[in-house]
């Protein structure tokens, strides 16, 4: 299913919008997958907030600025040469500190490619996930039914919302509609519950220029990797402080996450927990 946010029929117990997008999908060592948890009902102000952001970018570069796509503005590319450095670095603290000052809550996931491709080909990977895409976005699933089971009233129900992915989207909505019997442990499931009971509908994709906050999510998801990998020695700092920058940034993120437990638990995992855990980024699962 292809939509954009405008054409999302919101159920009316959906009472959190999840949005995700990854990074590092393509030679990157370490692959990261993030959602940005927000209320339904405060979503309309959410995203006219987000829209005066995106003006505030539009008046800096000079032309109007409908999606930031985190890459080439961090490396000062394309509509971004003319702002200097520490601009660019206000303008990403400034991103985090909003996303703190609205609360909205953040989920995430990685996962080492090389290790993924090993694990995959000793049959040690559900057929399920056979594509790192789908790995990490089951994973996002998993996570916030077992952070949203816990409370009362329907008021965990979410409806999730990603990025086009055309080629995972007819098998990724076949999961979640049918999921494996293996995930039912990630998230302790009673006798008498529906699998996924706090999941609503079947995933939607859009196109992050017309929904804000997968905008946030790629922002997210790009510095994510980035801590993996300097925190790793995968690939270098690409200059002086960006280190202690990053740090900065990942901080104020995990400051808004559902919780470590629901993602990446420190200890008693189960075996549907220790597949995404064994696969993914020692620093992340760290945090």
């Amino acid at each position: 299913m292809s939509c954009a946010k405008s054409q999302i029929d919101i159920p009316e117990d959906a009472m959190n919008l999840c949005y995700c997008d990854e990074s590092g999908t393509g030679n990157e060592p370490i692959a990261v997958m993030v959602g940005i948890v927000v209320d339904a009902h405060r979503m309309h102000i959410t995203k006219q907030h987000w829209l005066g952001l995106l003006q505030q970018l539009s008046d800096l570069a000079g032309r109007e600025v409908s999606e930031i796509h985190t890459r080439n503005f961090y490396a000062g590319n394309g509509i971004w040469r003319d702002l200097t450095a520490q601009q660019r670095t206000d303008i990403i603290t400034a991103i985090f500190e909003w996303l703190c000052e609205r609360k909205h809550s953040v989920v995430y996931t990685s996962v080492c490619k090389e290790r993924y491709l090993r694990a995959f080909a000793e049959q040690r990977i559900p057929d399920e996930l056979n594509t790192i895409w789908r790995f990490l976005g089951f994973h996002l699933i998993l996570a916030m039914q077992k952070h949203c089971q816990k409370e009362m009233k329907n008021k965990g129900h979410t409806i999730f919302v990603f990025d086009n992915e055309e080629r995972e989207q007819m098998r990724f909505t076949d999961i979640i509609t049918r999921p494996p019997e293996w995930s039912n442990e990630y998230y302790e499931r009673k006798r008498k519950q529906e699998a996924l009971d706090q999941i609503v509908d079947v995933p939607y994709f859009g196109d992050s220029k017309e929904v804000a906050l997968i905008q946030l999510a790629d922002i997210c998801s790009f510095f994510l990797r980035r801590y993996a990998e300097i925190k790793e020695g995968l690939l270098p700092a690409r200059y002086a402080d960006e280190e202690t920058k990053v740090d900065g940034w990942i901080e104020a993120f995990v400051s808004r996450s559902v919780g470590s437990p629901c993602i990446y638990p420190k200890k008693g995992r189960n075996a549907a927990e220790d597949l995404f855990f064994n696969n993914a980024s020692e620093s992340i699962r760290a945090l």
